[in-house]
């Protein structure tokens, strides 16, 4: 089979027409806006891919059709991409901007097209707005190439880069040649060139998307491994990593760093008196009353059962205290009407000091710890502080 414009095109189709089906059921589990993104997307490579179909039967069907129907789908797909893209990244999603510029590239086209024919003019008019598409895929992109866990974005952003300077390459070369090609299936190295590649986007900004969609479940496993399932706080392995990432930057700038160890009183009381579904409702509250009294840079992570510790970054001692005072307070305000019935709270907190000159929290903690027994022998609902 000769290698030409109808022959890349009917490969091109089936190829988007294969990757559509890939992602249209290849894909599970996750976000449901990466999904419906991911869905999205498959709807634009269906798109394109009857673009691709059409031009590749171009000689059994009348060149006005091509001409609008062909343009009218690839334009359709470019819209849709956008919103696709900014719907798995979970970006404002841009409606009006692809639809606009869809309306705007197909209004051109087609006056170029019938009411004033003109080839050189047409394909200028159609590359300008497809450029603008990618370009609006390359903003909603630009900002995850600087962060180390984003590479699809960067290698999606690199797919409409290249394909901008493709569109330019061609209007360069159409608008420089003394004889252009009166059309896109016009046997011509220009067009087979331009064909070939430009086929060969679909496939990458599909790769992109699977592998952006990768790392957004990547991400999810991540938090998940991290964050409590019942208080939505980070868990021991989230503290584990945050004091590290505290410690390193309390050395740099020799700063201390306190601990909280927050315990509710008697809460296996309320966990036999109401059972444990109240009970957790309980520690909600206890969770919330905790974080309305923490500062923006302050952590709170759930270390087992009822308690609870806080890491509260440069802080000296009687701020510590002070922060320690207001939860305790907070909590004790707090009233909870549990099948009818009123029942209060109380928690018992333990403060430590970790200097910047010590390698890690433990030691800390395990002051806060016994601090915290301290206040649970002076008869509870009070703060105790450790000395190292």
């Amino acid at each position: 089979m000769q290698l030409n414009v109808e022959t890349l095109s009917l490969v091109n189709g089936c190829q988007a027409l294969a990757l559509a089906l890939m992602l249209w059921f290849g894909t599970r589990g996750g976000s449901t806006h990466a999904i419906n993104g991911l869905r999205l997307r498959a709807v634009a490579l269906l798109l394109e891919g009857s673009a691709d179909l059409i031009l590749a039967f171009a000689s059994k069907v009348s060149p006005i059709f091509v001409l609008l129907v062909g343009n009218t789908l690839n334009l359709s797909a470019q819209a849709v991409t956008i919103v696709a893209l900014r719907m798995v990244l979970q970006r404002r999603l841009c409606w009006r901007e692809a639809i606009l510029l869809g309306i705007g590239g197909w209004l051109g086209v087609t006056y170029l097209s019938t009411a004033h024919p003109d080839y050189l003019l047409r394909v200028l008019w159609g590359s300008f707005f497809l450029a603008c598409n990618c370009t609006l895929n390359i903003m909603a992109l630009w900002g995850g190439c600087r962060k180390p866990d984003t590479r699809a974005q960067c290698l999606l952003m690199w797919t409409y880069v290249l394909s901008v300077a493709l569109l330019v390459w061609r209007n360069i070369w159409l608008w420089a040649v003394p004889t252009p090609p009166p059309g896109i299936d016009t046997p011509a190295l220009i067009n087979t060139i331009y064909v070939l590649l430009f086929g060969i986007q679909p496939l990458f900004a599909s790769v992109g998307f699977l592998l952006l969609y990768n790392e957004i479940l990547q991400r999810g496993l991540h938090e998940l491994a991290r964050i409590d399932p019942l208080t939505g706080v980070i868990n021991r392995l989230g503290l584990l990593e945050a004091s590290e990432a505290l410690v390193t930057r309390a050395r740099n700038r020799r700063e201390p760093i306190g601990v909280l160890l927050i315990d509710a009183d008697h809460f296996k009381s309320i966990n036999d008196r109401f059972g444990h579904d109240d009970g957790d409702r309980v520690l909600l509250e206890l969770v919330a009353n905790i974080r309305r009294m923490l500062r923006a840079g302050d952590l709170v992570g759930r270390v087992g059962g009822e308690e609870f510790l806080v890491l509260s970054p440069s802080v000296e001692s009687s701020d510590l205290m002070a922060l320690a005072e207001r939860i305790r307070g907070a909590v004790e305000r707090s009233s909870f009407f549990i099948a009818g019935q009123r029942c209060e709270l109380t928690v018992s907190i333990g403060a430590a000091i970790a200097d910047s000159d010590e390698l890690d929290l433990m030691a800390a903690r395990r002051r806060a710890d016994i601090a915290l027994y301290e206040a649970k022998r002076a008869g509870r609902n009070c703060v105790m502080t450790a000395t190292p």
